[in-house]
């Protein structure tokens, strides 16, 4: 295995968002919250939260796009993806000058939707997967 494959769940942050490259190819992007609880040494509970962006391409990104929403929760695998120049995680620069860091980006290769469809929301068409 790969070993910048990986998998994780969590919660979306936010609708996905559709772009195309110059050349045409569409991308999906959507943010992808993990929680972590413990305590630590002294016996306070620790909540932490890891904030992952998701990038999916082709069909699944349009499957993404159409079916996922804030809130939902999924499954992602997939490759990381690092900073080209770095090797790290991508340097973003602020509005206002500054810079921030961010975890890796995942190029999803499967995103399994673990929230059940409600019954008043169910489409006539089902899940194409």
């Amino acid at each position: 295995m790969d070993h910048d494959y990986m998998s994780f769940t969590g919660n979306l942050g936010r609708d996905p968002e559709m772009r195309f490259t110059p050349g045409g190819s569409q991308v999906v992007k959507f943010s992808v919250a993990t929680n972590r609880e413990y305590k630590d040494s002294s016996g306070n509970e620790v909540k932490e939260t890891t904030w992952r962006w998701v990038e999916a391409w082709g069909g699944l990104g349009e499957v993404c796009n159409r079916y996922l929403k804030k809130g939902m929760r999924v499954l992602v695998e997939g490759r990381l993806k690092p900073d080209k120049e770095t090797g790290g995680p991508r340097v973003y620069q602020r509005k206002d000058g500054g810079e921030f860091t961010s975890n890796f980006e995942v190029v999803a290769k499967n995103v399994l939707f673990l929230d059940k469809k409600e019954k008043e929301e169910k489409d006539e068409e089902e899940f194409p997967f």
